[in-house]
C-alpha cells in the first residue's frame, strides 16, 4: 500500500489518480486536472492534504475531513467543467 502523500494511476485509467493520504485513506479516480489545480501558485489539493497529515496533526484525518476533502474535488471540478463559460460571462461583462 502506498504511503503518506503517494499519488498513484487511477483504476478508470489514463486522466485519473488515487490520491493516497496513508495507509488506510485514499481518494480513487480523482481527475488528473482537478489533482493539479493551482490558485495562488499553490496545489489546492495537494496543499489541503499536506496541512493533515497525521504527524503534523497528532491524529489521524477525521471522517468529516476527508468528506471535506471529497467536497473540494468536486467544486474543483465544476469550476474546470464551467472553465469557458465563466471566461466568456467574465469577458463579455468587461
Amino acid at each position: 500500500m502506498p504511503g503518506p502523500g503517494k499519488v498513484t494511476s487511477g483504476t478508470r485509467g489514463e486522466g485519473c489518480l488515487d490520491i493516497h493520504l496513508n495507509a488506510t485513506t485514499r481518494w480513487k479516480d480523482v481527475p488528473e486536472p482537478v489533482w493539479n489545480y493551482t490558485l495562488g501558485g499553490y496545489q489546492v489539493l495537494k496543499k489541503w492534504l499536506s496541512y493533515r497529515e497525521s504527524a503534523l496533526l497528532g491524529r489521524p484525518l477525521t471522517p468529516d475531513e476527508a468528506q471535506h476533502f471529497t467536497h473540494h474535488v468536486r467544486h474543483i471540478a465544476s469550476i474546470l467543467a464551467l472553465h469557458e463559460k465563466l471566461d466568456a460571462h467574465y469577458g463579455a461583462s468587461v
